[in-house]
């Protein structure tokens, strides 16, 4: 057992099974040995690979949608563009080089990173070097100030913990706890949880991203109170159904969710059908979900693959096509070559009153 695996079962050992839910939260974030603490997750080298690190045209349609949006926002003087989780900052890089074509949004521009991990943090501050923006970053959603505001959350919700519970009559939450052989192992809670009233087959896993749902109150409910937009960007369905995605990711090869918490990636599939109510009761508009493949369709991705193979060379042209392969074109669903076009979902939050947001115009909230 590595350390954190000790920890953890020394509270299993003291005080019994605990939830999936802070399993995961343990896993990720503990703030010594958590995965996003001292790991480098994102490239060749680390565990998996995110869309902007695919191809700069992600990171640079995202910014002129974010300046499209400033304009529908009535283009307040001052605005922030916030990134919750934003990786190695490739994201932002490409999104600040594109909005410099548009001067006024990009001196309205402050941005805002909010990031947990110090590795990240450190290789955001290379990446953003000479952006020329002001940036500032802050360890948790609160410290971002207030004021209008565009976030962009890519690939964020998914690493959020979810909460599984399994049907054998009446739902009972999936715990973690120890097996004869000290290692970790998935048991149920003695006790119903009687709230959840659903029916299903024995057996059935019903997954809940409650984590997800909250931190998506919060953000609606500041969108309520001041104006912005909300672009959230990852992998899930946007229809309600049983089954459980929860997975560990290292080195780009699946492993074992409950071997060595800290050392792999865990993430599960977003409900973004969950998301969407959650804003909305909060009082925002949600707009979407639509597929990643159509939303960049819909931003002008082709058109701008288009120009920037008319000054490439063969290696380039080629790189730009793998590039729409996997960002905008169905294609295989599993696999290092995976398409993200429609595993991956695309969900805007709005303030109410606003406009609908670039790329949902043909879509009903």
């Amino acid at each position: 057992m590595n350390a954190l695996a000790q920890e953890i079962a020394a509270m299993i050992a003291e005080g019994g099974p605990i939830s999936l839910e802070l399993y995961m939260k343990l896993a990720l974030a503990h703030p010594i040995h958590g995965y996003y603490r001292h790991k480098q997750p994102i490239g060749a080298k680390g565990d998996f690979i995110t869309a902007p690190e695919v191809h700069q045209m992600f990171g640079e349609l995202i910014g002129l949608w974010a300046a499209e949006v400033w304009h529908l926002m009535g283009e307040p003087p001052h605005v922030h563009l916030v990134e919750l989780g934003p990786g190695r900052g490739t994201l932002m890089a490409d999104a600040l080089r594109a909005a410099r074509v548009l001067p006024r949004f990009f001196n309205a521009l402050d941005v805002h990173l909010v990031e947990t991990s110090e590795t990240l943090t450190a290789v955001q501050r290379e990446t953003l070097l000479t952006c020329g923006a002001t940036v500032a970053w802050h360890a948790t959603w609160d410290d971002v100030p207030k004021g209008p505001m565009i976030v962009i959350a890519n690939e964020f919700f998914d690493a959020l913990p979810v909460r599984h519970y399994v049907y054998d009559g009446c739902w009972r939450e999936r715990l973690v706890g120890l097996a004869p052989d000290g290692r970790f192992a998935f048991g149920l809670a003695p006790e119903p949880t009687p709230e959840i009233a659903l029916k299903a087959e024995p057996g059935t896993i019903l997954e809940l991203g409650l984590a997800a749902q909250e931190m998506m109150t919060e953000i609606a409910a500041r969108l309520t109170a001041e104006p912005g937009v909300l672009l959230a960007l990852d992998y899930g369905s946007d229809a309600f159904h049983f089954g459980e995605s929860l997975q560990a990711v290292r080195a780009h090869r699946f492993a074992d969710v409950l071997e060595d918490p800290g050392e792999a990636d865990l993430t599960a599939h977003v409900d973004f059908g969950g998301l969407a109510q959650a804003a909305r009761k909060a009082g925002a508009a949600a707009h979407g979900p639509i597929s990643q493949g159509l939303f960049l369709t819909r931003l002008g991705i082709f058109e701008r693959a288009a120009q920037l193979a008319q000054r490439a060379d063969a290696r380039q042209k080629a790189g730009i096509e793998a590039a729409l392969d996997r960002l905008a074109r169905p294609g295989p669903q599993m696999g290092p070559r995976a398409s993200m076009a429609e595993l991956f979902k695309v969900l805007a939050v709005t303030s109410p009153g606003l406009p609908i947001p670039p790329g949902f115009e043909a879509d009903t909230a």
